[in-house]
């Protein structure tokens, strides 16, 4: 049974959403992570949660610990609508953080449209101050600090978070030296290390500047911790 004490740390019910669950509309909640890594892509999530079924525990997901925001992620899948959208550390190369962030949305929301449980007329809010979906057709709010002001973004958020982290963790095997599966492509001290040590790896971003500095003739390509 959910109490009003369970319920005091979860993200609040926006007045977007209250107004939109009223008239009947669904809220499609968005966010993104990894905007600031190194290495791997930028991942969005872009969640429809059913209002008469919230899940709990639902928060930013940087308030929550990675054993929380797996258990959070799982319900928000079992109870709602889930889209994903990926931009690869390559297409964020190739045209920029910010036009690869705007792909990212756009395909979350996209998966979320062509689903089995698509909305009709629904309303989009996004983390930011920005409207990275620019889509004639679809009602947008942005909210700066929305995973602390909504929760369907909240719930974006952790969901977002638990993909990409875990994309990473996959990923670390092939590319032991940098220890993707405990900074997620961040710029821990032990990835700025490796990095110093071996050059970039497959994943790394090559257009961010730290990156860029360290590009050598003979570069360790896989992670293994063997110069070429």
């Amino acid at each position: 049974m959910t109490t009003a004490r369970s319920r005091a740390t979860d993200a609040p019910v926006s007045v977007h959403e209250r107004r939109a669950w009223a008239a009947g509309r669904a809220v499609i909640g968005v966010d993104e992570v990894g905007r600031g890594a190194w290495a791997g892509p930028v991942t969005v999530a872009a969640v429809v949660l059913d209002p008469a079924a919230v899940p709990e525990g639902v928060r930013d997901s940087k308030r929550l610990s990675a054993a929380r925001r797996e258990v959070v992620a799982a319900r928000v899948r079992s109870t709602s609508e889930v889209g994903i959208g990926v931009a690869e550390h390559d297409e964020v190369d190739a045209v920029g953080l910010a036009a690869a962030l705007t792909e990212a949305v756009r395909r979350a929301v996209d998966a979320v449209l062509a689903g089995p449980g698509a909305p009709l007329d629904p309303l989009v809010l996004i983390d930011g101050p920005h409207d990275l979906l620019r889509r004639d057709g679809l009602e947008v709010v942005t909210l700066v600090r929305g995973d602390d002001a909504s929760r369907s973004i909240a719930a974006a958020s952790v969901v977002a978070k638990v993909d990409r982290d875990g994309r990473m963790e996959r990923e670390d095997p092939s590319h032991p030296a940098y220890g993707f599966a405990r900074n997620r492509g961040y710029a821990s001290p032990e990835h700025v290390a490796a990095l110093e040590r071996f050059g970039p790896c497959s994943l790394h971003r090559r257009s961010w500047a730290p990156i860029a500095r360290l590009l050598q003739p003979t570069l360790d390509v896989d992670g293994s911790g063997v110069g070429r």
